[in-house]
């Protein structure tokens, strides 16, 4: 089972809303082949996917057999395409490659088993590399009949046009501070305090239950020095930061998510020119991303380029 079906397993919290209109239009009989569900890191995109999973393999009840099989990860019409674990470097790949989206082809050649639907999720699909994307088009392009598929991204600029207008948006907001209570008590953390995690996580508890806390930390605060125009990088915690294995990469994140945040907040004030520009901060600082850890390239001087794009006005 891969990290995506572990973390996809844990209860659906929040995002009740959104879940009622997916299942609506399913017994509508006019569902889209395609749904681009997008939002903040950490609020539960993967854990949305797969509740929409279940509603179509009927398997929303967790003892019933097709329960038990997505639970398992062994349910014959469900496929899920995600990153794969790199056993020489010891953690997860930084993209999705086309070797990892070449089963959907086999997938799809046979009749779906016990029901109707088949479904492919997609887990951050912002990570397809070029070809994977391009694979994925295909099938985007002539999507099989009674096939749905289920990407999950930050937002919907991180992917191709030509794959985002195959799909149709479905965004998940943050959730409340209850909800996030509920998430964090699921996971056996303490979630009170006026400095806890329920306010660390802002409505997106995954961010608070992954990775180590100490990292989390550092990055922040980096993450809110460098979004400043004009602010130095303080030697010291950046080296901190980078000493960490996913340092690098929760920084990142971060500051994606500061990025995002700002195309969202100039867009509904109608800055649609300035929130173009965020969006494609944000695309231009995922691919420095991915060229830094495919080609371990300088760390120190990616966090600098990364933060002129942050702070880029």
């Amino acid at each position: 089972m891969t990290a995506s079906e572990l973390q996809a397993n844990c209860p659906l919290i929040g995002h009740q809303a959104e879940l009622t209109l997916f299942r609506k239009t399913l017994e509508s009989g006019r569902l889209h082949h395609g749904w681009m569900i997008h939002g903040e890191s950490g609020i539960g995109k993967t854990q949305f996917a797969f509740a929409c999973a279940r509603l179509l393999l009927e398997g929303t009840e967790p003892e019933s057999r097709a329960g038990r099989q997505i639970t398992a990860g062994t349910h014959p019409n469900l496929l899920v395409i995600a990153r794969r674990f790199d056993e020489k470097r010891k953690r997860l790949r930084q993209e999705i490659v086309i070797d990892d989206v070449r089963p959907v082809q086999d997938f799809l050649h046979h009749t779906a088993a016990d029901g109707r639907w088949r479904v492919v999720i997609v887990d951050a699909a912002e990570t397809l590399n070029r070809n994977a994307a391009n694979a994925l088009l295909k099938l985007l392009e002539e999507p099989p009949v009674d096939t749905v598929f289920l990407l999950t991204c930050p937002v919907p600029s991180a992917m191709l046009p030509t794959i985002r207008s195959r799909c149709r948006l479905l965004a998940l907001n943050p959730l409340t501070d209850e909800e996030t209570a509920r998430v964090l008590t699921h996971h056996g953390r303490q979630s009170s305090g006026p400095g806890g995690l329920v306010a660390q996580a802002q409505g997106a508890p995954g961010r608070v239950l992954s990775g180590d806390r100490g990292t989390d930390q550092i990055a922040r605060q980096l993450t809110e020095s460098l979004i400043a125009q004009g602010s130095e990088i303080d030697a010291d915690a950046l080296a901190g930061l980078l000493r960490h294995d996913d340092g690098f990469a929760v920084l990142c994140s971060l500051l994606g998510e500061a990025l995002v945040n700002r195309a969202r907040g100039l867009a509904g004030r109608g800055k649609l020119n300035e929130a173009a520009k965020a969006a494609e901060a944000f695309s231009a600082l995922q691919a420095l991303q991915r060229e830094t850890e495919r080609f371990n390239l300088d760390k120190n001087q990616a966090v600098r380029q990364a933060a002129a794009l942050a702070s880029a006005p």
